[in-house]
């Protein structure tokens, strides 16, 4: 433990009237006491996968010491204390009073612990996977239309793209975050917008299983690993090649695009893509593609260097 870390040795509870004034005494605070960069979070407008719901904040308290305060209305404080056992309790025993009540919207989390229960293979992994998606500190990330993308921290656009859609997770070619074009294995952070590019017919890379934090994308890119080798048979899956292809190119408006449709039209899957600053106005593309035929390359190659502002082509298997 890295105690270091540590920041909530004190805490504080406040329990407001209703949502308005909960932000009222957050400002309130905020005015009496320096609140601690990165540590504010709004936990009611974007609430825990559990339904969780608070505003919270880590402030210097009186002599410096560092308080960690919660904010939040009856409601949430109720849910927060019993709102899961009451939601069992009411399915349990048919309570109908109004003081045991679960909106079932909010407990779809309690089915993806389902899910994933079935998808793991024993107890330890599972357990393992739960530290990963619902115990560690969570992330909130923005889709095209504003949209609010719960994640666990460290999280890659690979992990939002499944997040959204399986489909788009297993055809994800590359990412734009607040509108730049980044590589697939960058970490989130809270209040990115997220654009995922994709490529029809493409497949998962068995190497974002290095990168990728929810279970749900590991169990994705699993099974569809599977599902290929399956179909390819023992002898034709060792004859795929990962191939690193690298592009120097003069900047210039669509250039990656053009790169990435002279190699989709030869029927090339690419893995991922990621954009390099070399020396203005040259910049580094690069490729990881996979191949069944390395004499396929010197064609490719060969139709890159025709793209206007491509200056060289290379590879490495």
């Amino acid at each position: 433990m890295d105690f270091e870390k540590i920041h909530d040795l004190v805490a504080a509870r406040i329990i407001m009237k209703d949502v308005e004034d909960c932000y009222q005494a957050l400002g309130i605070i905020h005015q009496a006491f320096r609140p601690m960069p990165g540590l504010i979070k709004d936990y009611i407008a974007m609430p825990k996968p559990n339904g969780y719901q608070s505003l919270h904040t880590s402030v210097f308290g009186p002599q410096g010491k560092i308080t960690e305060i919660q904010i939040r209305t009856p409601q949430m404080h109720a849910k927060a204390e019993n709102g899961i056992a009451a939601h069992w309790a009411y399915k349990e025993h048919n309570y109908t009073g109004k003081d045991i009540k679960a909106n079932e919207k909010e407990l779809n989390w309690i089915e993806q612990l389902r899910e994933w229960q079935k998808a793991v293979r024993g107890s330890d992994e599972f357990f393992e996977s739960l530290k990963i998606d619902f115990f560690k500190d969570r992330i909130f990330v923005l889709t095209p239309k504003g949209e609010a993308i719960d994640l666990p921290e460290g999280a890659s656009p690979v992990d939002f793209a499944y997040a959204i859609h399986s489909d788009i997770g297993n055809q994800c070619a590359g990412a734009k975050i607040n509108g730049k074009i980044t590589p697939l294995h960058t970490e989130l952070q809270s209040g990115d917008a997220v654009e995922i590019l994709i490529q029809k017919n493409k497949k998962p890379s068995e190497d974002w299983l290095n990168f990728v934090k929810t279970n749900l994308a590991k169990d994705r890119i699993r099974s569809s690993m599977r599902l290929k080798n399956k179909k390819l048979g023992p002898g034709l899956a060792k004859t795929i090649f990962a191939i690193k292809l690298r592009v120097v190119v003069l900047d210039r408006i669509g250039i990656l695009k053009d790169v990435t449709n002279a190699i989709s039209s030869s029927k090339i899957n690419i893995l991922s893509v990621k954009t390099e600053g070399v020396k203005d106005p040259y910049h580094y593309l690069n490729f990881l593609i996979e191949s069944k035929n390395r004499n396929k390359l010197e064609g490719i190659m060969f139709t890159i260097k025709k793209i206007k502002g491509v200056k060289e082509v290379s590879y490495r298997i």
